[in-house]
């Protein structure tokens, strides 16, 4: 006779014991039980203790089969991305580019737009079994960033963070900044601004960049940090700003391309025209840099280079070939003719 639930009256099978029961005996969270039984880190010892001795008290047998198909390698590499960050378009299409290089591997993604985050993207993505993850330039906190890092191989692109268990591949943000107040104080330039991107991905690093190439220079004293963004709006709003400075920067380094654009056409509505009035920097060497109506010199974070590496990385970790890790690239100024000479027409 098959075994019955007590209290049944024989009439009905016995349900599967589950982790879900697991949990709820020895008071802790799912995930955290399956922590346990997946021998993963994030758990103490005393914990482990408990959830198995509850697992013991009712019965549970974790199921073998589910753990294999868990383990088993799917070739299948997540992406989480900001649809509405032209670079990060940019960085999926390199990793594209460089999975045409790996035939076994193939990339599943999840957008992030308002209304959901990178943690919500993300576990989308684990539900179909990807080995690793890359998060481009992700918003949410290390900590949740970390915990994801529990379940598969997480790979960080285009953001700097303090979290030993999750890879990061990016770009030397605070020297690319320098590369552009070089340049700008080359062309004679001193009155230089930064338009900062806020909270962004990057944007500390920037920021901080742009004030020790001022001092290095001796123009600490001429040092303005306009609060920005990293859209063209934010852009646009800085330049607002910008006008109203007296006397008004020459030269501006803007966290982004797309707000370097947004500022740029706003000036140029406004009457303050690129190059001749107002020279402008931007950041990521996008596809609209080159194409705005004056090409904007932009600082290149080696995009081939960045993507190439994180999916690199990605499938290295998932196949345990290789340590979490930080790979930080060196950027590079590409001119064009957004900026010109200081020839005194701002005084």
């Amino acid at each position: 006779m098959s075994p019955t639930a007590p209290g049944s009256g024989g009439s009905r099978r016995r349900a599967a014991v589950t982790l879900v029961d697991v949990a709820r005996e020895a008071g802790c969270s799912v995930s955290l039980a399956s922590i346990v039984f997946r021998d993963a880190p994030g758990a103490s010892d005393a914990t482990r203790v408990r959830v198995r001795a509850a697992a013991e008290r009712i019965g549970y047998r974790p199921d073998s089969r589910a753990r294999w198909l868990r383990r088993a390698q799917s070739g299948l590499i997540g992406v989480v991305f900001n649809v509405r960050q032209q670079f990060h378009a940019g960085l999926v299409e390199g990793l594209y580019q460089a999975a045409e290089t790996m035939p076994d591997i193939d990339l599943a993604l999840a957008a992030v737009y308002p209304g959901r985050d990178d943690a919500r993207a993300a576990e989308g993505l684990l539900r179909e079994r990807c080995e690793a993850l890359i998060m481009i330039g992700p918003f949410i906190p290390t900590g949740r960033i970390a915990r994801l890092a529990q379940e598969v191989p997480v790979v960080v692109v285009a953001r700097a963070l303090r979290a030993p268990s999750v890879d990061r591949v990016r770009v030397d943000d605070r020297r690319g900044c320098a590369l552009a107040v070089d340049h700008l104080v080359s062309l004679g330039h001193t009155r230089i601004a930064h338009v900062d991107g806020g909270d962004a991905p990057g944007a500390a690093e920037r920021r901080r960049g742009y004030l020790q190439r001022m001092r290095a220079h001796g123009l600490e004293e001429f040092a303005d940090v306009i609060g920005g963004g990293a859209t063209a709006h934010d852009g646009a709003v800085a330049g607002r700003v910008l006008l109203q400075r007296e006397p008004r920067p020459t030269a501006v380094a803007v966290f982004n391309d797309l707000a370097a654009i947004g500022l740029m056409n706003w000036l140029g509505f406004h009457g303050v025209r690129a190059p001749e009035a107002v020279s402008i920097t931007g950041f990521d060497d996008t596809a609209e840099a080159a194409g705005a109506t004056v090409p904007l010199t932009s600082v290149s974070q080696e995009l081939e280079l960045m993507t190439s590496t994180a999916l690199t990385r990605a499938v290295d970790r998932a196949r345990g070939r290789c340590e979490p890790g930080e790979v930080v690239i060196e950027p590079r100024l590409v001119v064009r003719d957004s900026c010109a000479p200081y020839s005194g027409s701002g005084d």
